[in-house]
């Protein structure tokens, strides 16, 4: 383990979620274990032409991040982003596979309520509200079928947001992941403002900011929020950045405090990925959501003797490159653990890529051919190469 996979660790966290991934090892893939989501025979219907997707995720410790912001400024506001990043992290996992419209959601709100009061919890319902009603101004149907919120404060330190979401399609319409070499890759990126948002988006997502949060903000924070950490970890691993929530950095002519920064959103693409699929889907290989693990999450999708070469890297967002002088971490761990750029990867044929991008590019989100996918020996791989070095600057294996 590296020095800074094992800083992650020491502080309750895991980019690649060996542990997990392991205790799951012997469960049931699905009908198609190569799609991005496990898709299952239609249970709600019965027909064999027809499956199933149910998904479930959380904010993750983003929610820490918000409870600090909220403290901090007295800006309530933030918690409804809370409520579109766990949204956001089903929905477009969902939308990998094809399932983009027509969906079930739930919520589920655990939080201690010595610290989370009833005005926190209805920020966060009606953030999901919010999202519901703007992506149906879009023409995606998404009902809200309501949910629970537990006070457990015995076991949550602050809150917790989780949403559980429900998809049932004909199966002729799933997407699965079936990449070939001469397949080209398109970034769409996760930075900047799409024209369905209203406001910068730093790109950071709902993955790293356990990282984030430490390696960015000053130690000042541990003792004025120790219910934001777990009293479990080492203090050397707590909050031992340079900044302040409140300290401001120039982004597009715009100072933007750091804690809103980090606080951006979660993007979704469900409003570009409609077309898309709509249009191209016969030339759609596979879709691919750059969330837990980043970069080095596409070798669970491809075959063996296969590259996935990407040659064509976006330039560094902002709050990214602000993350790595602050932690002093590896291109290969910080591909790893962020986005740096690109949240959703397109596998497509090459005769149909400049026509996604046009269509991408219309949502005001830049998209660009960003590699290809080349045959190659051994087992599966991404290689990301910068300027004109013959080797590749960072390698994953599977």
């Amino acid at each position: 383990m590296s020095q800074e996979a094992d800083k992650y660790n020491q502080r309750g966290a895991s980019a690649s979620k060996e542990e997990v991934h392991h205790a799951i090892r012997n469960l049931d893939k699905g009908l198609y274990p190569l799609a991005f989501c496990k898709i299952l025979p239609d249970t709600a219907g019965g027909h064999q032409d027809y499956c199933n997707i149910m998904h479930a995720d959380t904010a993750g410790t983003k929610t820490s991040l918000a409870y600090m912001y909220w403290k901090e400024t007295g800006d309530i506001s933030v918690w409804r982003g809370i409520a579109q990043d766990a949204l956001v992290m089903n929905l477009d996992d969902m939308a990998c596979c094809g399932c983009l419209d027509n969906i079930l959601i739930s919520n589920t709100i655990a939080r201690n309520k010595h610290l989370i009061p009833g005005e926190v919890i209805e920020e966060l319902i009606e953030g999901t509200v919010a999202f519901v009603d703007a992506m149906a101004e879009r023409g995606i149907s998404i009902k809200h079928a309501g949910g629970e919120t537990a006070d457990t404060g015995d076991i949550v330190r602050t809150v917790d947001m989780g949403i559980t979401a429900f998809g049932r399609l004909p199966r002729k319409d799933l997407i699965v992941n079936q990449i070939k070499p001469g397949a080209v890759i398109i970034g769409l990126a996760s930075d900047g403002q799409a024209n369905y948002e209203n406001e910068y988006n730093s790109g950071i997502g709902s993955n790293g900011l356990t990282s984030a949060r430490h390696d960015m903000l000053d130690h000042s924070y541990a003792k004025k929020y120790p219910e934001s950490f777990s009293p479990q970890t080492d203090i050397k691993y707590v909050y031992n950045g340079p900044w302040k929530l409140t300290d401001k950095v120039m982004v597009d002519g715009h100072e933007i405090a750091i804690g809103k920064l980090m606080l951006s959103p979660t993007r979704t693409y469900l409003p570009i990925l409609m077309p898309v699929v709509r249009e191209y889907r016969n030339d759609v290989q596979g879709i691919i959501h750059c969330t837990g693990g980043a970069y080095s999450k596409v070798l669970k999708f491809v075959g063996a003797d296969l590259t996935v070469r990407i040659d064509n890297v976006p330039e560094t967002p902002v709050l990214f490159d602000l993350i790595r002088t602050a932690s002093k971490t590896s291109l290969t761990e910080m591909y790893k653990v962020f986005n740096m750029g690109i949240r959703m990867m397109l596998f497509v044929n090459k005769d149909a890529a400049e026509a996604i991008l046009d269509l991408a590019s219309a949502f005001g989100v830049k998209a660009n051919i960003i590699g290809e996918v080349v045959k190659s020996e051994g087992p599966a791989k991404v290689e990301i190469h910068t300027g004109d070095a013959a080797e590749p600057l960072v390698v994953y294996t599977a």
